[in-house]
């Protein structure tokens, strides 16, 4: 497999339900995502301005390929689900091949029909 068609994960803090399922579902209708997945309520503690802050968050699982990773950073960018989101990739060595030759072919032809 090559190195741009290799599956990662991005995990995506957006300020709510809302703007997190808005986000997922146009990465998975542009094709930029195979699928997303919110994880509604997170419960986030991090210092900013010198204060503790606890939040409530959504937490946005997008799973795409590593040739896709700047157009959905573009994305992420343009339409933020949060002041300040939290973008971390995971690399994905290995899975099950069937669900990885899924993703790969949704993500594959966009505008597409599937």
């Amino acid at each position: 497999m090559a190195e741009e068609d290799l599956p990662i994960v991005l995990m995506v803090t957006a300020g709510g339900r809302n703007d997190a399922e808005r986000i997922g579902e146009a990465l998975v209708v542009e094709h930029l995502a195979g699928s997303c997945s919110v994880i509604p309520t997170v419960r986030s503690f991090y210092f900013a301005d010198g204060l503790m802050k606890r939040e409530h968050e959504a937490l946005l699982l997008v799973r795409t390929v590593a040739s896709l990773r700047t157009a959905v950073m573009d994305y992420l960018n343009e339409n933020p689900g949060h002041s300040r989101p939290e973008i971390l990739e995971i690399k994905v060595p290995g899975g099950s091949v069937p669900y990885l030759e899924w993703l790969s072919g949704q993500v594959s032809k966009p505008g597409s029909n599937r």
